[in-house]
């Protein structure tokens, strides 16, 4: 095996042996001949250590007075922290420099540091603590024959290559869904390397924390690479083990990681119980306020609002940010990922307001820690891009959907998810404005890239579908439309249950393409049933709610049920002012739809005011030409001669809904 995985395999059994040394003395004797590649490894495990709360200490030994006991004694005397016998690590530096004090003729204060090791070994007992004891090779060497007895309470021995040029790393942040990659997490070690060390160790029957630590490198290793039922299944095996082991820190992480890579495949009914159970523990272990607390919250507000439980990850996403701003500050990474989770829900819930402030704080710190040329940042302006969108603002959308693609296509390359989902949403823009001949390539790109990725068998391919289906329904393509509809219901329905936002989109969009066939009595009670869903899981107070509301009085309009529509085309009009004001083309739809049915109602004068209103809006949101424009255009006409009906198509308001 490589020297490099030699010098890994050496420090993650170091990292095992301090970790499981619970309040009991750990003697650790870490063997290597260079100081810089000393130096490096104590703060790598130093700062790995100190995300498990666990604190670290230094001594160096006195040449004058070369004995360790002496040493240790000296800092618990002066550190009530250690007098408490709270974690830490202890270690020891300055014991390869001995033989550099030597008086010519003298005892040399090596040979006297082995000696106080013998002598003093039982005095040891009181410090329960790990110690890492620093030596060179031929210390090491000198330890094994002139102190056995101290020797023979070594807990392990850990031996680091003199040769080795450099030490790479191996860093593992927890896995955190709102950073929207797949970030490197520094593993270099190749998935065979990894195989054949796990392979020795199962060979000797090594069920060990170490053997643990390697199943999680592999798993990653796999998830990395995409092989998404390896990672799980080596996942799985390092929980075991750690559930065996008592490995309870190691357990959590694991139990997290799984989750995050269940909920990044849509299997949401699977990842819920390991995201509860991390956090549980690590409520017990690490108490309430600490960052791997916070992320485990994260994580599982992630996973609610991916299964559309809005009201549940609001809480949730906003304990988080609080506790990381508590625990970190106000100008740390983590604390931009919260912010823009939040922003993120309150888009989804439709509260713009709230969440424009949130996305800009998010972006511009994300540039400030950053720089701008980094995924986190590309995705900071996709998501204000993408509210822009949902407010009318296109103009403002435009040129930061452009950028946010160009920057992932470079960072990324053109494989990647986050990929497609730039193309998707550039798509989505297109298609609000009307520019359908721009949007379909798009949409069909960024299907085919989803199902490449990610399979057949994924929401974001649902959502993909859906968007393709409804800008075929828009163009009046309707028999490409329905089987993709029903292909996307079915899929979510499968993927997400029956009581999920993505669900009710699917249900309603179905039944917006069965009445412009004029397939009422199938469509009236698909529309009913998404309304009442939306009702449930969204609130009364969403742009879906309006769009429903619209969406079911024209059915009753298409029917000559003039009566019944007008109320629900009322409350959808309110509703819209309420929610995104008065300049938005939701809202000129909806004053458009209501001019129409006044007209139809022979109430010409209220009809003559409305679509006045709603053509000024269309100018001045989305431009001359786009279709809606130009159908209210044709609408003036037809309600300034009273009495006639119209005879030109009229888009009722976006029956669809386009996802995101």
């Amino acid at each position: 095996m490589a020297k490099i995985a030699q010098n890994e395999i050496s420090f993650l059994d170091l990292l095992v042996a301090i970790e499981t040394s619970d309040k009991r003395l750990s003697l650790l004797l870490a063997v290597c001949d260079r100081d810089d590649l000393r130096d490096s490894i104590t703060q790598r495990y130093e700062r790995e250590l100190a995300v498990e709360n666990i604190s670290a200490y230094r001594v160096t030994i006195d040449h004058q007075d070369p004995s360790l006991y002496a040493a240790i004694n000296k800092l618990i005397k002066i550190e009530p922290y250690l007098q408490s016998v709270n974690p830490a690590v202890i270690t020891v530096e300055g014991i390869v420099s001995l033989s550099d004090f030597t008086p010519e003729g003298a005892r040399s204060p090596l040979d006297t540091f082995l000696g106080y090791l013998q002598w003093t070994r039982e005095g040891m007992r009181k410090f329960p603590f790990p110690i890492v004891i620093w030596v060179s090779e031929r210390i090491h060497n000198e330890i094994s024959r002139k102190a056995q007895d101290f020797y023979s309470w070594r807990q392990g021995v850990f031996f680091f290559e003199a040769e080795q040029k450099a030490f790479i790393p191996i860093d593992y942040p927890p896995i955190d869904l709102t950073t929207d990659d797949d970030s490197d997490s520094g593993l270099d070690l190749p998935i065979d390397e990894l195989l054949s060390y796990i392979a020795q160790r199962e060979a000797e029957g090594k069920q060990d924390a170490s053997l643990a630590t390697f199943y999680t490198l592999l798993a990653k290793a796999y998830s990395k690479d995409k092989q998404v039922d390896l990672a799980i299944a080596t996942w799985q095996k390092a929980i075991a083990l750690q559930q065996t082991l008592n490995l309870s820190l190691d357990l959590a992480t694991s139990l997290d990681d799984l989750g995050v890579l269940y909920c990044h495949q849509g299997r949401y009914a699977e990842a819920e119980p390991p995201c509860k159970q991390a956090l549980t523990l690590r409520q017990e272990l690490l108490g309430d306020r600490h960052p791997d607390v916070a992320t485990s919250i994260n994580n599982l507000a992630e996973l609610y609002e991916s299964q559309g439980r809005y009201s549940e990850a609001e809480p949730l996403f906003q304990q988080t940010l609080a506790l990381r701003q508590e625990l970190l500050g106000d100008h740390h990474l983590d604390i931009a990922t919260s912010i823009n989770n939040l922003a993120g829900l309150y888009d989804l819930q439709g509260k713009y307001k709230k969440a424009e402030p949130l996305f800009q704080q998010a972006l511009a710190l994300r540039q400030k820690l950053l720089g701008d040329q980094h995924p986190d940042v590309a995705n900071s302006i996709n998501n204000l891009a993408g509210l822009y969108t949902s407010q009318g603002r296109y103009s403002e959308a435009e040129p930061l959907f452009q950028q946010a693609l160009a920057l992932m296509q470079e960072l990324l390359g053109d494989q990647h998810p986050a990929v497609a989902n730039s193309i998707n949403n550039l798509a989505g823009l297109y298609y609000s404005q009307g520019r359908y001949a721009e949007a379909e390539p798009l949409y069909q790109q960024a299907l085919a890239l989803r199902q490449k990725l990610l399979g057949d068998q994924h929401p974001a391919v649902a959502t993909s579908i859906n968007n393709l289906a409804l800008l075929y329904y828009s163009q009046g393509r309707y028999a490409e439309a329905e089987p993709l509809y029903q292909q996307a219901l079915a899929l979510r329905q499968e993927l997400l249950g029956d009581q999920h936002p993505d669900v009710a989109t699917s249900i309603n969009n179905l039944a917006g393409l069965y009445t412009s066939q004029g397939r009422y009595a199938e469509a009236e009670p698909l529309f009913q049933q998404a309304l009442a869903l939306i009702h449930e899981l969204l609130g009364d107070r969403h742009p879906h709610v309006a769009a429903s509301l619209n969406n079911l009085a024209g059915l009753y309009e298409s029917q000559g049920r003039y009566v019944e529509a007008e109320l629900p085309y009322q409350q959808s009009l309110t509703l819209w002012q309420e929610l995104l004001g008065d300049r938005h083309p939701s809202v000129a739809n909806s004053l458009f739809n209501l001019a129409v049915l006044y007209h139809n109602m022979k109430r010409h004068s209220e009809a003559l005011i409305l679509i006045q209103q709603a053509l000024q809006i269309y100018e001045q949101t989305l431009g001359v030409n786009h279709p809606n424009t130009k159908s209210a255009r044709s609408w003036l006409a037809v309600i300034k001669e009273k009495g006639k009906r119209g005879k030109g198509k009229r888009d009722k308001g976006g029956f669809g809904f386009r996802d995101r």
